[in-house]
């Protein structure tokens, strides 16, 4: 029957998903369910440091992530570009690291977190989205981005195109700006920092995330054999990556 065969196709798409990618996203998605079925409100999810500390509220830590607001335009664009982005990562220079991408998220959750401290953002997952595009942007710093068929550039200014639309929008730029603050510490710590004279890698993932030393040590070593006209072939061989 076309139902089952439509339920069979989807259900392989939806595992062939990277693990990291599929649980985030599936996440936001069913906590915006919850939202609109009215079975939580937004007022219980969002960032409240004096919820967390003086009402031991500590679900908002990680609430605060997982709502991109009710179903609408700002929900489907930050859904497609949280997906988007993650996926590439994760199948990309995070390639049989899961450990290493989990550890990002980690990082890039805690370092928001005291930052949102300082900001006055209420929901934290847009600016993570945005950690999540500038991390891309930085390591494929080649690769031309087509915005929605009007401006095209190479990808490190697209996190700085999504603040200056998020302006147009009548939106704070403040999300967007957390994101790219955590995002370029990161890539700062990871990427330039180690490859400086006396510099040296001062992110280290934690063995408690490291399930299988032996794979992931095998999948780097493959990472690193790989022809150096491949893997550039691979950074430019996307083209235009279309935002539409």
């Amino acid at each position: 029957p076309f139902y089952q065969t439509m339920a069979l196709s989807f259900t392989q798409e939806y595992f062939h998903i990277p693990a990291v990618t599929r649980a985030y996203t599936t996440a936001c998605v069913l906590t915006t369910a919850a939202v609109q079925l009215e079975v939580v409100a937004p007022f219980q999810l969002y960032f409240n440091p004096d919820l967390i500390i003086r009402r031991y509220q500590i679900w908002r830590l990680i609430t605060s992530f997982l709502f991109f607001g009710s179903l609408g335009f700002s929900f489907v664009f930050n859904i497609i570009f949280l997906y988007r982005y993650c996926r590439m990562l994760e199948e990309g220079c995070f390639r049989g690291r899961r450990a290493d991408f989990v550890f990002l998220f980690l990082f890039g959750g805690i370092v928001m977190t005291l930052l949102g401290l300082l900001a006055p953002v209420s929901f934290l997952g847009p600016a993570f989205t945005v950690m999540l595009v500038y991390v891309w942007s930085r390591r494929h710093p080649l690769v031309r981005v087509n915005f929605f068929g009007l401006l095209n550039f190479r990808a490190p200014l697209l996190p700085w195109v999504l603040a200056g639309f998020s302006l147009l929008l009548g939106n704070s730029v403040a999300v967007d700006l957390l994101g790219i603050s955590v995002g370029h510490m990161y890539y700062f710590l990871e990427d330039v920092f180690p490859n400086q004279p006396g510099g040296r890698k001062l992110l280290t993932t934690p063995e408690l995330l490291v399930i299988d030393r032996s794979l992931r040590h095998s999948s780097s070593v493959q990472m690193r054999s790989l022809p150096v006209h491949w893997l550039r072939k691979n950074q430019d061989g996307d083209g235009e990556i279309s935002k539409n």
